[in-house]
């Protein structure tokens, strides 16, 4: 698994693909969530960092549309399908999506892992793609792998190990 084979590295509020062989990996994950798109006929795969839920709070001038849910999802979807991925074939894993501090009250403003995570199960449906695999939730953080021979989603977290989906 973690042999230096050909590595994509995805960092945060960004997005990529490989094809045929290697991994694609993203580190850091604590509220963020870090998608996967798999064509297992093609062995492509595709994956995002998303940092938060929603673009209707972007500021920035250009925006970056890999940090948020709700563009980052159906670009890289687009990004795949254009490269010739089958959108019957997609199958999509994630992970993250952590609530990594408390805070007092309740507002839903704090809850930034908990609505990466509704966000992005939100546009996998609009876009009629299964989840078929999930580690989300908690209070650690976690780096993912996606091995793009295989699809398994090696998930790592200090606190739980590491699993596969």
């Amino acid at each position: 698994m973690i042999d230096e084979q050909h590595v994509v590295k995805v960092g945060m509020a960004e997005m990529g693909t490989i094809r045929s062989q290697g991994l694609i990996r993203t580190t850091g994950l604590g509220s963020c969530v870090g998608l996967t798109l798999f064509d297992p006929k093609l062995r492509l795969a595709g994956m995002v960092h998303v940092m938060l839920p929603s673009s209707d709070i972007a500021r920035e001038g250009t925006l970056n549309v890999a940090k948020y849910a709700d563009t980052a999802v159906p670009a890289l979807y687009e990004q795949l399908v254009q490269s010739g991925a089958s959108p019957g074939r997609l199958v999509a894993k994630m992970a993250g999506g952590s609530q990594m501090f408390a805070f007092a009250g309740g507002g839903d403003t704090m809850r930034i892992g908990p609505r990466n995570v509704e966000s992005c199960k939100a546009c996998l449906e609009e876009l009629g793609i299964p989840l078929t695999g999930e580690d989300t939730g908690g209070s650690y953080g976690r780096t993912i792998e996606l091995d793009c021979e295989t699809g398994i989603l090696f998930v790592r977290s200090v606190q739980m190990g590491i699993k596969e989906l």
